[in-house]
């Protein structure tokens, strides 16, 4: 079987406590397909928004294809995430409490090499949930350390 790519938002665990996952296809062209399969994307400030019953992915940036032509894609183009009806309005009446966002936190090849992305419910957090964070992650490292 081929490599697996998986493309991780470290930063949204840091910044966020996520409540919870969905798995959403994305609506793609050649392109993009071929630029992530090289692992090229970056989540730097992208989020997710609900416009007219359907969610769009802002400000994702998946670099053009290294060899593509002039038919390249826009590396910073909005795209569709596919989800069931069901699901999107149980996410837009999540997104109505107030302190709520939707953001994307991989994006990753399935078994029929498809790509798909783990969209999270979530609620930002203060500084001092961020200190604690980073408290929990020394403390984990240290007991990794001692224990091998």
């Amino acid at each position: 079987m081929a490599n697996q790519v998986s493309i991780k938002n470290r930063s949204a665990y840091y910044e966020y406590f996520i409540d919870a996952t969905y798995l959403a296809g994305m609506a793609l062209l050649g392109t993009e397909v071929k630029s992530l399969r090289e692992g090229k994307a970056s989540f730097n400030d992208s989020y997710c928004i609900i416009h007219q019953g359907e969610i769009w992915l802002k400000s994702l940036h998946i670099s053009p294809y290294s060899h593509g032509t002039v038919n390249n894609h826009n590396p910073d183009r909005d795209r569709k995430l596919l989800l069931q009806k069901r699901e999107i309005k149980k996410i837009q009446a999540k997104l109505k409490e107030k302190g709520y966002t939707l953001i994307p936190l991989r994006i990753f090849q399935n078994e029929n090499q498809l790509f798909k992305i783990e969209i999270g419910l979530a609620k930002g957090k203060k500084l001092y949930d961020k200190r604690e964070s980073i408290k929990k992650r020394d403390v984990e490292r240290d007991l990794k350390k001692y224990i091998k």
